[in-house]
């Protein structure tokens, strides 16, 4: 059985958390919170993305 990436785990959690913010202020006519949530979606993929190819590397994937 494969055992869990937590670091993985947090972002995806993060990411779609940030996802639902958008839809949350979209709801609420809030410009700036529409951009921050997008911002952050961005930031978060970037993180993950960047920590999957170190632990690729390092051979834990």
């Amino acid at each position: 059985m494969n055992r869990v990436k937590w670091p993985m785990l947090i972002y995806a959690i993060l990411a779609a958390a940030s996802i639902i913010g958008i839809g949350v202020a979209i709801a609420e006519k809030s410009f700036l919170g529409v951009l921050g949530c997008i911002a952050a979606v961005i930031i978060i993929m970037g993180l993950g993305f960047s920590t999957k190819k170190k632990m690729r590397e390092r051979g834990q994937l």
